[in-house]
């Protein structure tokens, strides 16, 4: 059983803890990472997981970012601590939290990931949507929290204003 709170500037370095440890040293280098400098995530959308006794096990953040000057959701990172991989852990991060920002009117989600993986919640290959380089464009992924979210949202992804 796990407890599910929105993080806060008290949980930041614990998190940044777990995705230190969950994420190759240098996750800080990747192009997503440009996107996120000096922008601050969006919150209520930022999830920390904690089991039983309060130790964190799962986080999950979310970044605005912009394609063709519309708002977009910028997923990731999403970790689970190693202890308590193959729980599902990851999945309920994601499912609570996009239906979160479905219900708070948010209406695209994007990130570079895995599409076998992330697929399963319906994310899918974004033909048209560039992010900056070296991210291979096989792993840029979406999902419309809305119909038709994704609809005519095409071009470089820029850091929002």
């Amino acid at each position: 059983m796990f407890v599910f709170t929105q993080e806060t500037a008290e949980d930041w370095w614990e998190v940044e803890a777990l995705f230190d440890l969950s994420f190759a040293p240098g996750r800080t280098a990747l192009s997503s990472y440009r996107l996120r400098d000096e922008v601050p995530p969006v919150a209520g959308l930022c999830t920390v997981a904690r089991d039983g006794d309060g130790i964190l096990a799962g986080a999950i953040r979310y970044w605005p970012v912009q394609v063709a000057g519309k708002p977009v959701l910028l997923l990731g990172p999403v970790a689970v601590h190693p202890t308590r991989q193959g729980e599902g852990l990851a999945a309920q991060l994601l499912v609570e939290t996009l239906g979160l920002a479905a219900r708070r009117g948010w209406d695209r989600v994007m990130l570079v990931g895995d599409a076998p993986y992330y697929g399963r919640f319906g994310f899918e290959r974004l033909d048209g949507v560039v992010m900056p380089p070296p991210t291979n464009p096989e792993r840029v992924l979406g999902l419309a929290l809305t119909p038709g979210g994704w609809d005519g949202v095409q071009g470089p992804v820029t850091r929002a204003v």
